[in-house]
């Protein structure tokens, strides 16, 4: 039961404590504060789904707090320079909003918080500033927005550890367990042979949840320094789960083109299902004493790849469990590779919403200047909010509906509080707290359920019943506040409904491309490049492929086909002659101009280029020992790219 209420209790707690500081510190504007402790504790128990585990919110606190500095400081900026010329100063306000939208999407979604907060807090600064007239108190302003925001986050924390002591550690656990478990089924259908739908269903579970285990991960890991050491063997971990996917799924392809790979003797010993991660530790003490014994010529090399890291998954995770120091073995693995990190692949996507929040910014600036609407100031604000959050979430349009779902149910609610309640608790401290604590209660049961709008509607409450210091009732003044929500939030849908993202195709065929880089700049004997981990990499830019197109299975299996070609193009040893060297050298620079490329003829022209360069390498590799291999592996690589030629140019 407890664990139900938590969340609601935190953030109840979050916002009374910001109102009553607010309060007994005689800020200006105290709403800011109670606004700032309920989005920022609603809005992460919203995108996760539930009460967050330890760290994850203190987290997105603090980059709040930085970005709600740069913003501010934006804000001064601007209005030094421009005090003079209202219209270039809501224009520059809009371009900045803009910028901040496209950096915020670039960046990784964890991260993205800072930029969003920079962006509708300049905005919210300048607005405020101009529709009071008084620019000259600027500073004296930026200062108090910095000092509310502040409080209001510190006073999530506060709640924070209060209401939510428990650690993500055991879930951790129990998901790296779940997974080698999972790891263990997949090779047991790819030696088997079981059919190619199971395999995809359950290759693709296993790419998701490691996924998900990278991501709890960065959440143990802002939750204290004392498990740095098993955070640095879980990333370990993710990279080697990735290797046994591969690994899993290059038997299942060996097993079905070459029937006999995997020798009948060694099929007899996965016929039984492993319950458990003991089960899988007493298969791994019988493989690798057959594979110890057996003789060279009878040992299959790819079931020996996976016995063996499958054993260092053990080590590492018998690590993490402990959370003991590393030892010696341990950080012969965790030195053994140097991950790749890759450039976000969205860039046209980022660049959209960009767009998006100038062109729905500098509209309804415009239009208020021009007008003088008395609801413009508030409509404003809202609308930069609203675009800096909803551009950067997975589905923007989702986000843009909650908001005016919300802000349509948040009128009619914050109208009986306004005029009724609030009127009636203005003697009594403890009946404001009451009044506040019982709909943040109410509003946190139904945010853990992630119910369409009621972040909206949380939001536009706290907004529209204007709890300054000192409280005045002015029915105009709320009518503008709720009319300018209303207005801002369905302008925000319109704009996105208006202006599509046709970033997908854009995005798909660039992260083929940039797999295909990969597996080209495998080639090679330069010990430095190879020594380089491209897989988790590729392995996340596969992830994006499956959420932009989840019902093509075609593009996955080229991506997987592409992943494949590296791990094996990186285990085969080759030939190091200078002919061969330029040969590869020239593969490498002409697939990075594909993958640079942005017009339809580059792109083909490269493409054409590509594939004559590739038949030269293999009419010019001997054919002997590891480039025997090396050229097979390297024919169905060029088989693959002139089967799909258009994903790779047009799509």
């Amino acid at each position: 039961m407890f664990d139900y209420i938590r969340f609601p209790l935190k953030l109840t707690f979050s916002v009374l404590s910001a109102m009553v500081i607010g309060f007994y510190l005689n800020l200006e504007m105290p709403r800011w504060a109670i606004m700032t402790a309920g989005i920022v504790a609603g809005g992460t128990a919203f995108a996760a789904g539930g009460d967050p585990y330890s760290g994850a919110l203190r987290y997105r606190g603090i980059l709040r707090i930085v970005g709600t500095f740069f913003g501010s400081v934006a804000a001064l900026t601007l209005i030094i320079f421009t005090v003079q010329a209202p219209f270039l100063l809501m224009l520059l306000a809009c371009i900045w909003a803009g910028f901040c939208v496209w950096l915020s999407s670039l960046a990784r979604i964890e991260n993205a918080s800072a930029m969003a907060t920079a962006s509708y807090t300049a905005l919210t600064v300048i607005v405020t500033i101009q529709s009071s007239g008084h620019l000259v108190l600027a500073p004296i302003y930026a200062i108090e927005r910095c000092s509310e925001i502040v409080l209001g986050i510190l006073c999530t924390m506060l709640a924070d550890l209060i209401f939510s002591p428990r650690s993500i550690k055991q879930a951790i656990d129990n998901e790296a367990d779940s997974l080698l478990v999972m790891h263990y089924r997949l090779l047991r259908i790819c030696v088997c042979q079981h059919d190619r739908e199971e395999v995809d269903a359950v290759w693709a579970e296993l790419v998701r949840r490691t996924h998900t285990l990278r991501n709890m991960t960065d959440q143990l890991r802002l939750e204290s320094s004392r498990w740095s050491n098993a955070c640095q063997r879980l990333s370990a971990i993710q990279d080697l789960s990735l290797t046994l996917i591969t690994h899993a799924i290059e038997i299942f392809l060996m097993q079905r083109d070459t029937s006999g790979v995997i020798p009948l003797q060694y099929s007899l010993l996965f016929e039984k299902e492993a319950k458990g991660v003991n089960d899988i530790h007493s298969s791994m003490k019988v493989l690798r004493h057959i594979l110890t014994t057996a003789d060279s010529g009878s040992k299959p090399v790819m079931l020996s790849r996976w016995v063996g890291a499958a054993t260092e998954y053990l080590l590492l995770l018998n690590g993490v469990k402990s959370n003991a120091r590393i030892f010696t073995l341990e950080k012969d693995i965790l030195r053994r590779e140097v991950v790749k990190s890759t450039r976000s692949a969205e860039t046209r996507h980022a660049m959209i919403n960009g767009i998006r929040t100038f062109l729905a910014t500098a509209t309804a600036a415009l239009f208020w200047l021009y007008t003088g609407w008395t609801s413009g100031s508030s409509c404003m604000i809202l609308l930069g909010v609203v675009t800096a959050l909803a551009m950067r979430s997975p589905n923007p349009l989702a986000v843009a509906k909650d908001f005016v779902y919300g802000m349509t149910v948040a009128a009619p609610v914050a109208l009986v509080i306004y005029t009724i309640i609030l009127p009636a608790t203005q003697q009594s401290m403890t009946l404001l707290c009451l009044t506040m604590g019982v709909v943040a209660f109410v509003c946190g049961l139904f945010l853990q359920k992630r119910q369409l709008g009621t972040m909206g509607a949380f939001a536009g409450i706290l907004n529209a019943v204007t709890i300054d210091k000192p409280m005045a009732f002015h029915f105009s003044v709320f009518l503008d506040n709720v009319l300018g929500q209303i207005i801002g939030s369905c302008l925000a849908l319109a704009v996105i409904l208006l202006i599509p993202d046709n970033a997908r195709k854009h995005t798909g065929r660039k992260i083929l491309n940039r797999l295909m880089y990969s597996a080209i700049s495998a080639l090679g004997s330069d010990k430095s490049r190879r020594h380089r981990n491209h897989l988790p990499a590729m392995y996340q830019q596969l992830g994006l492929l499956q959420n932009l197109f989840p019902q093509d299975i075609n593009k996955y299996r080229i991506a997987l086909t592409l992943i494949l070609s590296y791990q094996q193009f990186t285990t085969i040893s080759v030939q190091d002659s200078q002919a061969l060297s330029h040969l590869r050298s020239n593969l490498r620079v002409i697939a990075r101009r594909l993958v640079s490329a942005d017009q339809p003829p580059q792109r083909r022209e490269s493409f054409t280029r590509l594939m004559s360069e590739l038949k030269d390498y293999l009419t010019g590799s001997p054919g002997q020992g590891g480039e025997q291999s090396l050229h097979q592996k390297l024919e169905r690589m060029v088989v693959l790219l002139e089967q799909y030629e258009d994903s790779f140019i047009y799509i």
